[in-house]
């Protein structure tokens, strides 16, 4: 299993519009970030998780040319605005499978109407496959998934653990027995937005804390802010098993 981080930044990416942030002035490339999404690929399956609004450069970049999917982790605009960008894959493949709970869905509905109508439909629309995602495991291809549900201030969002490699993002708190099905997982990524504490987000601290209670193998930072600091600094100053991601890192599994 390979997974390529697509985007690592939170919802404004790094460089912010209009900024002189230091680190948004950086020319370390590590410091350029799109919105946060993982592409995880096995044998013949290609599966994304969040498409937000950088998804057309994102799949240009990395030179996907097939997706079997979409997970979505919850319906905020930084992980959802790319949608209407699968009509290439759509064009080629047919209707493209999309994974959500049921609220996400009502949410996509009706910011996405014209992919979900049934009736008078715009011809080049993209249309979709709808799984409702309920917190059980779900098969993908031969992969069983299991959904790992956390609290991103009072929403509900969903982490995906796919065998040994778990991928979180927006999240501030997570119960003990959601917290249990990340036992023995070998790779674990997580949200760290900035030094501060943030309402509804991991600062680092919090990061870190919920690395050293999971104890996976490895762990990668995502969804980060220009505030976290520049990569190189922050990253020296890591435990030795942690790692901020950058955008188009691979790793495999």
């Amino acid at each position: 299993m390979e997974v390529t981080f697509l985007g690592t930044g939170t919802s404004q990416g790094i460089p912010v519009i209009g900024s002189k942030h230091p680190v948004c002035l950086s020319e370390d490339e590590r410091d350029k970030r799109l919105r946060t999404s993982v592409l995880i690929e096995w044998n013949d399956c290609s599966y994304v998780i969040d498409c937000g609004p950088d998804f057309r450069q994102q799949m240009l970049r990395c030179g996907c040319e097939k997706i079997d999917g979409i997970l979505f982790t919850h319906e905020h605009s930084d992980h959802v605005l790319g949608l209407d960008d699968i009509r290439p894959f759509f064009f080629k493949q047919g209707n493209i499978s999309i994974y959500a709970h049921k609220r996400v869905l009502k949410a996509l509905k009706k910011r996405f109407d014209y992919i979900f109508t049934t009736e008078n439909r715009y011809p080049g629309a993209p249309s979709v496959n709808i799984h409702k995602l309920k917190n059980k495991p779900f098969k993908l291809g031969d992969v069983k998934v299991l959904p790992v549900k956390g609290l991103h201030f009072k929403l509900k969002v969903f982490g995906f653990r796919f065998n040994d490699f778990c991928y979180t993002t927006d999240i501030k708190s997570m119960k003990q027995k959601e917290k249990d099905k990340l036992k023995g997982v070998k790779i674990l990524v997580v949200n760290a937005l900035r030094i501060e504490p943030h309402y509804s987000h991991f600062n680092l601290e919090e990061a870190l804390r919920f690395i050293e209670e999971i104890q996976p193998e490895r762990a990668y930072l995502t969804h980060i802010s220009h505030l976290l600091g520049f990569h190189a600094e922050v990253e020296a100053q890591l435990p030795e098993n942690v790692f901020l991601a950058y955008d188009n890192l691979k790793i495999t599994i």
